[in-house]
C-alpha cells in the first residue's frame, strides 16, 4: 500500500537568516501583496523560486523559471541551502486557532517521501478535479529546478495513533525549527533519524491508504515529471506532510461563495425561489452552524443591501454534499451560472470565514454571498475512497503546510 521513505533535504542554514524570513504560505495562497511582502523580508525568501516575479522582457532565456532555478544553486553553492547528513523523517505540528470559533487546535504529522503513483493503483485517492493552467505552471517550474519545495498534505487512517506516538517521542524535546506564520498559527519541526523511529513509522504506514487533502495539482504535476524523467533518480517520489484523518486537530473550513455582476439580479425573486427563511444575525447563523444537523442541508444567504441573514434549509439525501447542492441547485438552477463559468470564475469569488465574507458583502464587492458550514472529513473519505471527485473550492484544510522548512532535490 502507502510506501513512504526518510530523506535528506536541503534546509535552510542558519546564515539564512530567521525562518519567518524565509519560508511562505503555498505558492496558489500566495496574493500579490504576500508576494510583495516576502520579497522585502529576505533575499532567500522561497517566493523567489516558488512565485518569482515576471520582468519585462522575460523570453525563454531568462524568466521566472530561469531565475528559479539559477537562485536554487547559487543559494546552495553559497551554503545559504544546506543538505542533511542522513535520511530522515520530520515530525511536524501545526498549532494554529480556528477561525469563527477561536478553538485552539494542534495538527501533527511527518514530513518523509511518498512513492508517485497512478490512482488507477488504489493506493493514492484525490477529492478534487485538477485545472491544466497551475500544473503547466509547476511542471515547467520542476524542470527547471528538479526540486520539490512544498509538500503534498496526504491523509491516511490510522485510528490506533500508533504513527502519532511515535511523533510524541521525537517531540518531548525542543524543536529544530519554530515559525509563527502571518495568521497566527505556530510551525514546529523535529528531525526525526533514530533508525529504530524511522523504521517504526514505514512499518506503520505500510498497510495505509492516502487520500490528497491538499496539493493534487502539485501531486499530478510530479506524476507527470517522473513518466517525463524515469531515469532521474527520486523522480518517483515525491515530498509529502502525512497527516492521520483521525488526528483532533484536523481541521477542515468552509469556503464561502461571493457572487457578483449579475444582470438584473432581483434579490427578492431569488430569495423566493430559494424559499430562504429570516436567519437573523451572523452570530445567530454562527450558533446554528455550531450545533451539528447531519441529515440537513443548510446553506446561509446574505444581500448586499440588508442587514438580516437568510437559511435554505432542507433534508440531506444520501451522500449528498452542500456544495454540490450549492453549485447544481442554486447557482446553476436559480442564478443560471454554469459549470463552466464557475470554473473560469467569471461571477464567484471565495473567502474564508462568515466575518470576512460578509464584510467584504457589504463593501459592494458582491450582491449576494452564500455561507456554507465545513465538510466534514467523513464526507470527504466517502467521496474520495468511493472513486469519486468534489466540487472545486470544497474543503479548506487549515492551516496550509509551509513551504520551504524541507526541500527534495531530486537526483542529490
Amino acid at each position: 500500500m502507502a510506501r513512504v521513505f526518510p530523506f535528506q533535504p536541503y534546509r535552510y542554514a542558519p546564515k539564512a537568516g530567521a525562518p519567518e524570513n524565509l519560508v511562505t504560505q503555498p505558492y496558489d495562497k500566495i496574493s500579490p501583496a504576500m508576494q510583495k511582502r516576502y520579497l522585502s523580508l529576505s533575499p532567500y525568501n522561497l517566493v523567489r523560486i516558488i512565485l518569482g516575479e515576471r520582468q519585462q522582457g522575460d523570453g525563454d532565456g531568462n524568466n521566472v523559471y530561469t531565475r528559479a532555478a539559477r537562485h536554487l544553486d547559487d543559494w546552495t553553492a553559497a551554503g545559504v541551502l544546506e543538505r542533511e547528513s542522513s535520511p530522515s523523517f520530520y515530525a511536524y505540528t501545526q498549532e494554529f486557532e480556528v477561525p469563527d470559533t477561536g478553538e485552539r487546535l494542534t495538527r501533527k504529522g511527518f514530513i518523509g517521501l511518498g512513492a508517485v503513483e497512478d490512482y488507477s493503483l488504489g493506493t493514492v485517492h484525490r477529492h478534487e478535479q485538477t485545472l491544466s493552467g497551475p500544473k503547466k505552471d509547476r511542471l515547467e517550474l520542476l524542470r527547471h529546478t528538479h526540486a520539490h519545495f512544498g509538500q503534498i498534505f496526504m491523509l491516511y487512517p490510522d485510528p490506533d495513533m500508533a504513527v502519532d506516538r511515535v511523533l510524541d517521542e521525537e517531540a518531548t524535546r525542543e524543536p529544530d525549527v519554530t515559525v509563527r506564520d502571518e495568521d497566527g498559527a505556530v510551525h514546529r519541526l523535529w528531525r526525526v533519524s533514530e533508525p529504530a523511529r524511522v523504521s517504526a513509522i514505514q512499518r506503520h504506514m505500510a498497510d495505509k491508504k492516502l487520500l490528497i487533502a491538499d496539493g493534487h495539482h502539485r501531486y499530478e504535476t510530479a506524476l507527470a515529471f517522473s513518466r517525463e524523467n524515469a531515469a532521474l533518480p527520486g523522480a518517483d517520489k515525491v515530498m509529502m506532510t502525512f497527516v492521520n484523518l483521525h488526528s483532533p486537530g484536523l481541521k477542515i473550513l468552509a469556503t464561502h461563495r461571493l457572487v457578483s455582476a449579475l444582470e438584473n439580479f432581483d434579490a427578492e425573486a431569488a430569495l423566493k425561489k430559494l424559499g430562504a427563511k429570516p436567519a437573523g444575525s451572523p452570530d445567530h447563523l454562527k450558533r446554528t452552524f455550531a450545533t451539528p444537523a447531519p441529515g440537513k442541508i443548510r446553506i446561509g444567504v446574505a444581500l448586499a443591501d440588508r442587514p438580516e441573514l437568510y437559511l435554505v434549509e432542507r433534508d440531506r439525501q444520501p451522500g449528498e454534499l452542500d456544495v454540490e447542492v450549492l453549485h447544481r441547485g442554486i447557482l446553476a438552477g436559480v442564478l443560471g451560472i454554469g459549470e463552466e463559468a464557475v470554473r473560469e470564475e467569471k461571477f464567484i469569488k471565495y473567502v474564508r470565514g462568515i466575518d470576512a465574507a460578509l464584510e467584504r458583502l457589504r463593501s459592494g464587492e458582491a450582491q449576494i454571498a452564500f455561507l456554507l458550514e465545513p465538510t466534514t472529513i467523513e464526507q470527504v473519505t466517502a467521496v474520495a475512497f468511493g472513486g469519486g471527485v468534489m466540487p472545486q473550492k470544497s474543503t479548506d484544510f487549515y492551516p496550509k503546510l509551509l513551504s520551504g522548512l524541507t526541500i527534495y532535490k531530486l537526483g542529490a
